[in-house]
Order: structure tokens, then sequence, then C-alpha cells
């Protein structure tokens, strides 16, 4: 009847048993989880061109599959040649089922098809939890058309768990499926 994102199933019927093992939680409510994705470009070329942030905001939008909206600069700096309301990127923040779904093409189809790929930098944490990694070309993503982007733009994608340490997250992402570079080195 409801439909359930693949990831969302993985977590709910494996991931939540494993961490309740590893970290001797009481109660599953203690388990950590993955409470919101936020992608964000940041876009200079902006103050140029004003085309630039339309297509950041419909490939971001393709990508994410929910609608993107535009940064505004808070401030002005004239070497910059920037105004104060000026639009000068694209963010979305998903959250519940578009998250599941996103970190699913993330892990299964955009990752591997970086160009010598070999796993993620798992030094990346904030230190309450929450991963960041930047994305130097959105074409990695299969929604979006190669023939029809004007130019290639990277994106900073953060990963908010409710985790309270980066050891405890770093066993989240890991059992989520995210490829992380040193798999066996880490187990402290």
């Amino acid at each position: 009847m409801d439909y359930a994102p693949r990831l969302k199933a993985h977590y709910r019927d494996t991931v939540v048993q494993k961490l309740k093992e590893e970290f001797e939680y009481s109660s599953i409510m203690q388990v950590p989880r993955i409470d919101k994705i936020c992608i964000n470009q940041g876009l200079g070329d902006a103050t140029q061109d004003k085309k630039v942030v339309d297509n950041a905001l419909s490939e971001l939008t393709m990508i994410s599959g929910q609608k993107a909206v535009s940064t505004i600069a808070s401030k002005s700096v004239s070497n910059f040649k920037l105004r104060e309301g000026m639009p000068i990127g694209a963010r979305v923040t998903l959250r519940d089922t578009m998250m599941y779904e996103f970190l699913d093409r993330l892990i299964s189809i955009a990752l591997p098809r970086v160009r010598d790929f070999r796993g993620i930098n798992d030094k990346s944490f904030d230190g309450k939890g929450n991963y960041s990694m930047g994305i130097t070309e959105q074409i990695i993503f299969p929604e979006i058309d190669l023939d029809k982007i004007p130019k290639i733009t990277g994106m900073d994608i953060t990963i908010v768990t409710t985790a309270n340490t980066d050891r405890e997250a770093l066993a989240l992402l890991k059992a989520m499926g995210m490829p992380f570079k040193n798999q066996n080195q880490n187990e402290n």
C-alpha cells in the first residue's frame, strides 16, 4: 500500500538493529538516522549572466526531484560586482522520501560514474555527526543531459544526521552503503 524507498526499508530492517548492537543503545529511538540532505550550488558567474542561476535551478530541480530555490546575496561587495539582493546560487533541502530516493541514486548510480572513483573521504565530518562532500561535475547524475548544459558546475551535498558523534555518523553512513575510501582501516 504505502510506498517506502528502498534505502528507507534497508535502514528500518537492517541498519537500526546493527547500530543498536554496535553502540549498545537501550532504545531504537537512540539509533542515529539521517535527518535531511542539503544540496547547494554557489554560482560566481551569476553576477555577469542572469541565465546561470536559471540553469542551475532547473538542473538542481531535475537532480533532486524537488523544486530548488535561489540564494540571495546578503550584502554588496564591490570587488565582486555583487549587489545586495542579487541571486548568486541555488539550493534545495530534501527530507523523508525524497531524501532517501536522492541518497539511493547518489550511492548506486552517481558516485560510481565519477572519473577515477576510489571512494569518498571519511574525514569530512563536522564534529557533530554531519557529513559534507563536494561534487565537481553535475554530469555524474543521469538526469542531466550533457548536450543541453551550457557549463559544468559543481555542488556541495551535506547529509545531516541525528548522530551525536562522528564515529556514530560514519557507522550509520557505512551501513547505509556510502562508499568510503578507507573502509577496512576505520574499524577502531
